[in-house]
């Protein structure tokens, strides 16, 4: 940066405007920026959606690197809170998972997008060299960047602006500091973190830690506390400073609260105004969905009563029915509107979460459902994308469908499988006595109820399915939104590989 160069505050003033006004006019929910390489009209942002060219992976490396020089220069905890945002939405949701080498080019933002259906979509490990694989690949080997900045006055002062468990030997103010984050979920809304201290030296030096109170946060419920004694907390988007000498068996903990919020879409025209953004802490949520995204919020209703936190219980209730016939291994799937068997999918590909469901107990009861102590219980069959839907079957030989309402139809009976197999269940029809759930065993073809037939002699081996723990599971911080239309499972965008989603809803009163 050439202020740092020259000295000269004109510099200073010209990266500080340029930030501000990035973050002010072009920028989206993940921190990000740009549409097909180029910035255009300010606070246009909702004319980027129509395309799936969005954030560019360049862009956000950059604009991680601006943030860390401001920061240096001034101290300010906004852009701490950016490094933390564009870092969490926008560098850790361009790698596929955790598939070494595959990383996206531009990152979708719009409705009902999929990061594998885009102009360039996932790159390869050896053949794909954008310019996004140089700066995504030194991205993720900067993950323990910009954590700890030291202030160089006469009294050895240290920064802490990112939560991310590490250690560092801080050799100015003599002492080791370990940090340890419990990992964020949503039924627990907090940040935790802990930190420990060894000093490096028998005679420890006075020195100062300030920790971010990040703008997320609230002062409801946050606490700092220091070898058991409670500190005073400054508010949200300042530093807490606590100076001492440290030494061996000092603990320093924080909680701060997490708070659910939705952030308009950087675009001042009155037909767009009802596009918002849902972020947890500084995590951006997307919704599960190819198309819709509607949400009736209500008018001024608490973001609490119409989205809620996913139990983490909810992971052991997830299952996918499974059946090998034509030397390969089927799933059941939901293929909007009906239900059909497709090929056993990959991790993280699009069809995994549409062919996983949520076995809920219909009986009342203390205990959790399960697949593994479901057999002899009515149970209803929850898609995992479209929470508060259920499967049903509209007669005998007519296909399953999808409702939102639960019908006597949509309760079914778990018994030990048709085919006489130990590891298999079948699913009897609770309204209709002696029809179950059945394939025909063709690949995509409708799956229907169909009444047991001494005349279809596969009728057993295609009424009965191994069920298996779920293809996808909840990511810890997951919840659920209510739609105007249907109910939307949220969780991180950093999550999702090859599965559609939306970050920007269009909410009504």
């Amino acid at each position: 940066m050439r202020y740092e160069v020259t000295g000269d505050p004109l510099y200073k003033e010209i990266g500080t405007f340029f930030m501000d006004l990035i973050n002010s006019s072009h920028s989206y929910a993940t921190g990000g920026t740009s549409v097909s390489e180029f910035w255009h009209d300010p606070k246009r942002i909702a004319d980027n959606l129509k395309t799936t060219e969005n954030e560019e992976s360049c862009t956000t490396y950059n604009m991680l690197k601006v943030s860390r020089h401001l920061f240096r220069w001034t101290k300010e905890v906004s852009y701490a809170d950016y490094y933390e945002r564009a870092l969490t939405n926008g560098v850790l949701s361009i790698q596929r998972g955790t598939d070494p080498g595959v990383m996206i080019y531009m990152l979708p933002l719009g409705r009902g997008v999929s990061k594998a259906r885009t102009g360039h979509s996932w790159g390869t490990p050896f053949d794909s060299f954008w310019c996004c694989y140089g700066t995504g690949i030194e991205s993720f080997s900067k993950l323990g960047d910009s954590i700890y900045f030291e202030d160089g006055g006469n009294q050895p002062a240290l920064y802490i602006i990112q939560y991310i468990s590490s250690s560092f030997n801080w050799k100015s103010g003599k002492v080791i500091l370990n940090q340890t984050v419990v990992p964020t979920a949503s039924w627990d809304p907090y940040l935790r973190v802990t930190f420990t201290f060894s000093p490096t030296e028998k005679t420890g030096t006075s020195s100062t830690l300030n920790f971010r109170l990040p703008s997320w946060t609230h002062r409801n419920g946050a606490k700092g506390i220091l070898n058991g004694e409670t500190l005073s907390l400054p508010a949200p988007g300042n530093f807490l400073s606590v100076t001492r000498q440290w030494s061996a068996g000092d603990k320093l903990t924080l909680q701060l609260p997490i708070t659910l919020r939705t952030e308009a879409i950087k675009d001042d025209r009155s037909e767009y105004a009802s596009l918002q953004a849902i972020l947890y802490g500084p995590y951006l949520l997307a919704g599960h969905t190819t198309d819709d995204w509607d949400i009736k919020a209500g008018d001024n209703k608490a973001i609490s009563e119409w989205i809620t936190p996913i139990p983490s219980s909810y992971n052991s209730q997830l299952i996918s029915l499974s059946q090998d016939f034509a030397e390969s291994s089927f799933v059941l799937t939901n293929s909007n509107p009906s239900l059909t068997m497709q090929k056993l999918p990959g991790p993280g590909t699009d069809l995994a979460p549409h062919a996983t469901f949520r076995l809920i107990l219909k009986e009342s009861s203390t205990k959790h459902s399960t697949f593994s102590n479901a057999v002899g219980k009515s149970v209803l069959l929850e898609p995992f994308d479209l929470p508060g839907m259920t499967v049903l079957h509209q007669g005998e030989d007519q296909p399953l469908a999808i409702s939102s309402q639960v019908e006597p139809s949509s309760i079914f009976h778990v018994v030990p499988g048709l085919d006489g197999r130990n590891e298999t269940i079948s699913l009897e029809s609770q309204s209709n006595n002696g029809c179950y759930i059945y394939s025909s065993m063709n690949f995509g073809a409708e799956v229907k109820l169909s009444c047991k037939s001494d005349f279809d002699a596969t009728f057993n081996q295609a009424a009965s399915f191994v069920a298996w723990k779920g293809l996808r599971q909840y990511n810890p911080i997951s919840f659920v939104a209510k739609g105007a239309n249907r109910n939307f499972l949220l969780e991180p965008l950093l999550t999702f590989r090859d599965e559609y989603y939306t970050v920007y809803f269009n909410m009504h009163d």
